[in-house]
């Protein structure tokens, strides 16, 4: 096998390139209104849109991480990472079933996590009243 190399060296250095017109050769017609002899024809080609699976990755790790009530966050982040494997092969009804599995377990591991922070939170400040109370009868008052 031989190759022939050339090194490409320009003629005109610094001048546009020169085209040559070549429309005898290869049948070009110049533009302009069409011909009443050629019929137009028109394809049209419907292209299916790509139907789009929320997998909801990012809100069950989210859940995963932060609010992982009874492993509900974990579970939900299983099926969320099941559902973009399957809409990865292209087994749409597949990913949506894990999908909505997957919204399921992140909807009542949220309302679980934020029902368990508001029971914290009514805990911690009734506890904190008692206490305040109780130190407080306790220590007897200046006469001031």
């Amino acid at each position: 096998m031989s190759h022939n190399s050339q090194a490409f060296l320009s003629t005109n250095a610094g001048l546009p390139p020169s085209y040559e017109t070549i429309k005898e050769e290869y049948g070009v017609i110049e533009l302009g209104e069409p011909s009443n002899s050629a019929v137009v024809r028109t394809t049209v080609i419907n292209m299916p849109r790509e139907v789009s699976v929320p997998d909801h990755v990012v809100w069950s790790l989210f859940n995963t991480l932060f609010f992982n009530a009874c492993c509900l966050g974990f579970i939900a982040y299983a099926y969320s990472v099941k559902s973009r494997d399957r809409k990865m092969v292209g087994d749409v009804v597949g990913a949506q079933a894990y999908a909505s599995t997957a919204k399921c377990l992140n909807i009542s591991s949220l309302i679980f996590s934020i029902l368990m922070v508001i029971i914290c939170i009514i805990i911690f400040s009734t506890t904190s009243v008692v206490v305040f109370q109780s130190f407080a009868q306790r220590t007897p008052h200046s006469g001031f």
